[in-house]
């Protein structure tokens, strides 16, 4: 090969890291061993050819907060994000729902007596949402620049993230309102990384919001139009399970999960790294179910509708009971569920009466369990007579979502236990979490800092320190649109 850089794997990661490495004006091919790149981005029609499934991530709030989503500008590319008036719902036992609406003071209001400590709690982030964004989204390795906002969010993670934070809600709508979004660690509760993902994505839901991408989350995928016009090439249906496949070619860089770079380095990677590789640690999985139905979903509170994501979990104390099971590798009876009718916040989502509802369920890491049952179940549970609307359905097991994408390993979405060591860390413990001891060789996926979630972040700070180390670049390139790329290092 005579590429500058090879990039294995085109998830949101790989993505970004192109874009930044086509940007400075080097030679860049990326490898997807599906047929269709773009990882957890891939939309696809399964029921109806005019109804578009998200078969992985499907809302995306760090699309609309990251800075490689910044300094990329989706919207100026015709990405359009579509933001819902209710970032997301809460549906409790009783038939009511806590609702968390895109305007803070609204959400304050209805939720009575936590109504001022939710202000407090989110304001002080939401005033300077940006930093506290770009501080999570970090690599962990230095000195925050602003500590203000650093020690804000370090005291708020620290209390909402052990039994300290027992108090600052009160109410059972408040507090299944919190630990809901802090389920998206998919892990035991309460835990610091839990807490901090609580407050990330919480506060977010006040400012950029929780949006989704007018026509499905491929659109974001779009990313890739750029690296092509910057020089780019793709090869789908390409395998790399050989790192010696990639001979000659000066960077590689791995949006895998650790195991697919043990799997194509083997012997060359010195042991002790290879053993820290081997031992990386994965959460609990994600069973996925996709609906076509024919009418909105009618939730015992009607507000609901109107939210983009829905979590079905019941009280705090429910949702700790159930993710402390399925941590454990216990199938919890009642799990903990996320629910998005897409068109909600996407009305060309739906065609003719009918349209897609998206849903996953939290359950051991590698479960062979059919999700089709409990999810349309706990579904029916809040929104009684939903099965008399599915025209079809499909479930994807965790066992069998790493069948559909390797980097899934037993289901885990996230890449990796989203635990405090391992979200600053990384696979193994490094100066710089996406180096490999392979001259040229590093790792840039979720399994590395900053983590979960399609921000790209990942890909771009691995990117960057490539560019210095590998190739003297130290400015990183514009991303903007329009911008002609360099005629080299």
């Amino acid at each position: 090969m005579k590429a500058d850089v090879a990039i294995v794997g085109t998830g949101p990661n790989g993505l970004a890291a192109a874009v930044v490495m086509a940007r400075a004006g080097l030679q860049v091919e990326l490898f997807e061993s599906h047929h269709e790149i773009g990882g957890g981005l891939r939309s696809t029609s399964l029921f109806d050819a005019d109804i578009t499934h998200d078969v992985c991530a499907a809302v995306h709030p760090m699309a609309a907060a990251s800075r490689f989503f910044r300094e990329f500008d989706l919207a100026s590319r015709g990405v359009r994000l579509c933001l819902p008036e209710i970032s997301y719902a809460h549906p409790l036992p009783d038939g009511a729902a806590a609702l968390a609406y895109h305007d803070l003071e609204t959400t304050c209001a209805q939720l009575g007596a936590d109504g001022e400590p939710w202000r407090r709690l989110m304001t002080p982030l939401l005033e300077r949402s940006r930093d506290v964004v770009d501080l999570a989204l970090s690599p962990h390795r230095a000195i925050p620049q602003d500590l203000l906002v650093a020690v804000k969010f370090a005291t708020r993670t620290l209390t909402l993230g052990t039994q300290l934070g027992r108090r600052t809600l009160t109410t059972e709508a408040g507090k299944a309102l919190l630990t809901g979004v802090a389920a998206h660690a998919v892990g035991r509760l309460p835990s610091l990384a839990s807490g901090a993902i609580a407050l990330l994505l919480g506060h977010l839901a006040h400012g950029s919001g929780w949006p989704l991408p007018e026509g499905g989350s491929t659109r974001i995928a779009e990313v890739a139009a750029d690296i092509a016009a910057h020089g780019g090439t793709f090869h789908t249906g390409c395998k790399i399970d050989d790192l010696r496949q990639l001979q000659g070619t000066k960077v590689v860089l791995f949006d895998t999960a650790p195991k697919g770079l043990l799997q194509a380095a083997g012997e060359l990677l010195p042991a002790r790294y290879a053993r820290r590789l081997s031992r990386f640690r994965h959460s609990p999985g994600a069973a996925k179910v996709d609906f076509l139905v024919n009418a909105p979903i009618r939730w015992k509170d009607p507000d609901v509708g109107l939210a983009g994501t829905v979590h079905l979990g019941g009280t705090q104390a429910q949702i700790r009971h159930q993710e402390r099971l399925t941590a454990a590798g216990a199938a919890a009876p009642e799990p903990f569920v996320l629910v998005v009718d897409p068109a909600v916040a996407d009305p060309t989502r739906a065609r003719d009466g009918k349209r897609p509802v998206w849903a996953y369920a939290h359950v051991p890491n590698g479960s062979s369990q059919d999700p089709v049952p409990m999810v349309q179940a706990r579904i029916e549970h809040y929104a009684p007579g939903f099965g008399d609307t599915v025209i079809a359905s499909r479930g994807i097991s965790a066992r069998d979502y790493e069948t559909y994408n390797p980097n899934y390993i037993g289901g885990d979405i996230n890449g990796g236990a989203v635990t405090l060591k391992q979200s600053v860390l990384g696979p193994a413990l490094r100066v710089n979490p996406y180096r490999t001891p392979l001259r040229g060789v590093y790792l840039c996926s979720a399994s590395t800092p900053p983590g979960p979630g399609v921000h790209g972040m990942s890909g771009y700070l691995a990117a960057r320190s490539a560019l210095r180390h590998e190739f003297g670049i130290h400015t990183t390139p514009s991303l903007a649109p329009n911008q002609i790329a360099r005629t080299g290092p």
